[in-house]
Order: structure tokens, then C-alpha cells, then sequence
């Protein structure tokens, strides 16, 4: 009996450094498929970045060779400026930037109050109404656009900003459900402990919730900003005067006014425009990863 479970043990030290290796060379072998599966996917949303980035540094005669010039000889970094002096990219930039950040503003303070109404305030037909509000996301935006531009012509608002920031601070369906699902994870003691010392809701909701929010209303704001900061429809809709275009229409208006000949300042113009999206998401990136995270954990 001992020696066989000597010959057990002995054949168990033999076998198992070769079942390690084999896991080891299967787990290395699914790695490796998986990285690279990885990186061959990700190459196709990387690619048009670095067409986009080399086109804007050639030169007019680089733009039309075939097969593609990737690396521009010479570099051409004055196309930025060109793109800043000549096609007026400044004056859209600052534009662009009116507008988004006052519907950050609007994004961040209505929703808020609107999710918390429906997360922890209860009063009769609140998930009816918040059902409601829910179906509205099934309405196509567009469907919505001749009826709001109508409203806004008879308010004199066409070739202003305000058609494109005045909505924000009504709410929308996406932010308040997506803030609303955050609110419900936090703990409703906090709150009743707040009332039994006299706090009223609003107290309650500016000096407990919002700071104990912060990641949901990144995530928030990030998202209006991209929203804004790139929206073309809108302001194509609403905005009539050059002086006011934004930066979806200037450049759409580079392309109009210069063609293919200074299609280089059009790709310069573009990488300046997405710069601030990748600024703000690199700096904000754990804390709307978190957000995220967080917002889907309790319906």
C-alpha cells in the first residue's frame, strides 16, 4: 500500500511540470490570439487617425499621389496656422465653444434634478411618468426638428445660439435614466438621516447627493460635450450668419470654399477640432470609467 502510493506520488512530480507547461503554452497561445485580434481591429479605427493626422502635414502636391504618401516630406506644420489665419478656425473655435459649455451647464444641473425627482423623491404616478419619459427615446430626434424649428422662428431665436443651448436645461430621457440608476445605489439612510436633522430636498440633493456623484455627472457632461462640440445638424438648422458658425460648419465650409487644392488645411483644421474631446477624455478618463461602471449597478 505505502509503495503504491509512492509510485502515485512520484508519477504525480513527473507529470505535473509538463501539465504546467501545457497550461501555460495553451494560456500563451489564447493570449496571443487575443492581443492580436486586438490590435488587427483596432488598426481599422486607428487608420483613418493617422490619414487624417499625415494629410494634414503635406503639401498640396503630396494630397492626390497614389499610392498614399504616409510620411509627408517635408512636414508641414504651418497648415495649422494656415487653417487658423485663413479659414478663420479661431473664430469657430470660440464659437463652438459658447454653446457647448452652457449646455454642459444646462445638461448637468437639469437632469440631475430630474433623475433624483424620479430616483428618491416618491410621489403618485412617478414610474408611470418616468416610462414616459423613456419612450421618448424611441421618437427619432430628427422627427422633432420642424416642429422645434417652428417654435424657435416664432421666439425670433433663429441665427442664434439659443435653440442649440436652451434645450439642455429641460432634460433629456438618456442623462436621466443614466443618473437616475446612479442615485438609486446610493444609500437611502444618508438621506433619512438628513431629514430626521431638519434638511429639506434640495439640501439633501445639492450638499449630499451631487458630491457623493460626481463620476455620473462626468459622464454626463462628457457626453454633452462631445454632443455639442460636435454637432453639425443643429447649428446647419439654427445658424445662418458665417460669423456664428461652429466648427462642424466651418470646416464643411473650408471644404466649400477651398476644394481639394487646401484639403491639407481641412485635416488640419479637423485635428484641432477633436483635440479638446481627447484632452478633456484623457483627463477625465477613470472618473468616467467609473461613472460607467457604476450607473448600470441597480435598476
Amino acid at each position: 500500500m505505502a509503495a503504491r502510493s509512492n509510485a502515485t506520488v512520484t508519477t504525480e512530480s513527473v507529470l505535473r511540470p509538463g501539465a504546467t507547461a501545457g497550461v501555460r503554452a495553451a494560456r500563451l497561445v489564447g493570449d496571443l490570439l487575443k492581443y492580436g485580434l486586438l490590435f488587427f481591429f483596432a488598426g481599422f479605427f486607428i487608420l483613418p487617425w493617422v490619414w487624417m493626422i499625415s494629410t494634414s502635414l503635406k503639401n498640396p502636391e503630396e494630397l492626390a499621389v497614389y499610392p498614399i504618401i504616409w510620411i509627408p516630406d517635408p512636414v508641414r506644420w504651418d497648415n495649422y496656422l494656415e487653417a487658423f489665419r485663413r479659414a478663420e478656425f479661431s473664430r469657430f473655435f470660440v464659437n463652438t465653444a459658447l454653446v457647448a459649455f452652457p449646455s454642459v451647464l444646462g445638461a448637468v444641473i437639469s437632469n440631475a434634478l430630474v433623475a433624483y425627482g424620479f430616483a428618491r423623491v416618491r410621489w403618485p404616478g412617478r414610474d408611470l411618468v418616468f416610462s414616459l419619459v423613456l419612450a421618448t427615446l424611441i421618437l427619432p430626434g430628427f422627427v422633432t426638428f420642424i416642429p422645434l424649428y417652428l417654435i424657435f422662428k416664432n421666439l425670433n431665436w433663429i441665427n442664434t445660439y439659443l435653440p442649440l443651448v436652451v434645450p439642455t436645461f429641460f432634460a433629456n430621457p438618456f442623462f436621466v435614466f443614466l443618473l437616475r440608476q446612479f442615485f438609486m445605489t446610493l444609500p437611502e439612510e444618508l438621506a433619512d438621516a438628513a431629514r430626521v436633522d431638519g434638511a429639506s430636498e434640495f439640501r439633501i440633493f445639492s450638499q449630499i447627493i451631487l458630491p457623493l456623484s460626481r463620476p455620473a455627472l462626468a459622464v454626463v457632461a462628457l457626453f454633452q460635450f462631445i454632443g455639442s462640440w460636435n454637432d453639425y445638424f443643429g447649428p446647419l438648422i439654427y445658424i445662418n450668419d458665417k460669423a456664428l458658425y461652429t466648427i462642424s460648419l466651418g470646416i464643411a465650409n473650408m471644404r466649400a470654399s477651398y476644394g481639394f487644392s487646401n484639403f491639407a488645411w481641412i485635416m488640419a483644421a479637423t485635428c484641432m477640432s477633436v483635440l479638446p474631446i481627447i484632452v478633456l477624455f484623457f483627463f477625465a478618463q477613470r472618473t468616467f470609467i467609473e461613472g460607467i461602471a457604476l450607473t448600470g449597478l441597480k435598476g
